[in-house]
């Protein structure tokens, strides 16, 4: 299983504090010969390490390119499909498409479209529960516009939760993106906004699960 490299630091950390928490609960219990409840900790602490690991799991996908379509940048769950006025950049109603990401989630994010980034933008913010209607405009997030080599102009934002404390974009203004490329990374649980113009073909209902890089979600006419 590769990992993606914004774990390295956090596995690390986590790995020295699962050892001395280890040691610690080694030198309480074997005192009062409480052996079961000695494997039992460890059992404990070793699937949560296993677990912080499998968080920043870097799958391998194959590239998709199509230039009519909208990818999903996540993986996840659709919670959103509404025509929303976009005030940030594009000024204009859009084709909103929200996807929440759980912790047992994939929490890689691909660029939905090809072409060159026009915008960029990171926002600070609150942490109000991913799937929060407020939380696409008041919780940490970037927002990031993309224009296709046909000039549709598609708006994706990466909008950290509850739990989420870190986005990682690798996006910059004025550089060329490729479809379904790797554009950032985020922390433990979120959702990703996409907006496209208002008379794209939606492809996905509420409620159905997608996969970065593979699920398409609108055709763009």
């Amino acid at each position: 299983m590769k990992i993606n490299k914004e774990g390295y630091k956090i596995i690390g950390i986590t790995g020295v504090v699962c050892v001395l928490l280890w040691w610690l609960m080694y030198y309480l219990l074997s005192q009062h010969s409480v052996s079961g409840l000695l494997w039992f900790g460890t059992l404990l602490i070793v699937l949560f390490w296993f677990f912080i690991v499998a968080f920043f799991r870097e799958p391998r996908r194959v590239k998709i390119h199509d230039p009519e379509l909208v990818f999903a940048p996540c993986d996840g769950r659709v919670v959103v499909t509404e025509v929303v006025h976009e005030h940030e950049y594009l000024d204009r109603e859009m084709l909103q498409i929200s996807i929440f990401m759980s912790i047992t989630n994939v929490h890689m994010n691909w660029v939905p479209v090809g072409g060159t980034v026009e915008y960029f933008k990171y926002h600070p913010g609150r942490f109000l529960v991913a799937w929060h209607p407020k939380s696409s405009t008041e919780n940490e997030r970037t927002t990031t516009v993309v224009r296709t080599t046909s000039g549709k102009e598609v708006l994706f934002r990466q909008v950290a939760g509850l739990i989420a404390r870190r986005i990682v974009s690798y996006m910059k203004v004025g550089a060329p993106v490729e479809q379904n490329s790797v554009c950032g990374f985020i922390k433990f649980g979120s959702r990703i906004d996409i907006l496209i113009p208002k008379d794209s073909e939606l492809l996905v209902e509420i409620g159905d699960p997608v996969i970065g890089s593979q699920t398409p979600l609108a055709r763009l006419k």
